[in-house]
């Protein structure tokens, strides 16, 4: 799906890079919102003079968080949803190493499942004890790789003094 996240204050050339104003723009939340998840450590970008660095499996997850948030999700169960999905990322058999044509979050916030087959998909909203969400993660990837996304890239600077 995409590279691992480096820690904070790590850069390499080249690495390509999104700003608050175009994270929000692609999330369609405002920068207060933005903010407000990485005071409470929703997602924590990189600060770089100032500015909120955010890499593309961060602006991943901030898409997700705010599809999740339009669902009517509270950030406690989101936080949750997150931790298990950077759990099921991580693991080497995860769907999401596949270059799968359409990729989905199913989500009832105990549990998360990363499903391309949409009769799994079917069997597991229809099995589910209780409410699922869906998040197409294709639909978000995209959204991040697409021509219109901003196109910046991590330079170093050259230091004058």
């Amino acid at each position: 799906m995409f590279p691992a996240k480096g820690g904070a204050g790590s850069g390499a050339v080249g690495e390509r890079v999104f700003f608050s104003a175009d994270v929000t723009r692609m999330a369609g939340v405002t920068l207060r919102q933005l903010q407000w998840w990485d005071e409470r450590k929703v997602v924590a970008p990189r600060k770089e003079n100032h500015r909120r660095v955010y890499l593309p499996q961060q602006v991943l997850e901030i898409l997700i968080v705010a599809a999740l948030r339009r669902k009517g999700l509270s950030l406690r169960k989101i936080r949750r949803i997150l931790r298990l999905l950077r759990r099921e990322l991580a693991q080497p058999s995860s769907k999401a190493r596949d270059d799968a044509s359409k990729l989905y979050l199913l989500t009832d916030v105990h549990s998360v499942h990363l499903e391309d087959e949409p009769e799994r998909i079917l069997k597991l909203l229809s099995e589910a004890p209780s409410a699922m969400y869906l998040v197409s993660l294709s639909d978000q990837i995209k959204r991040i790789t697409s021509e219109e996304a901003p196109r910046r890239y991590w330079t170093r600077q050259l230091q004058l003094f």
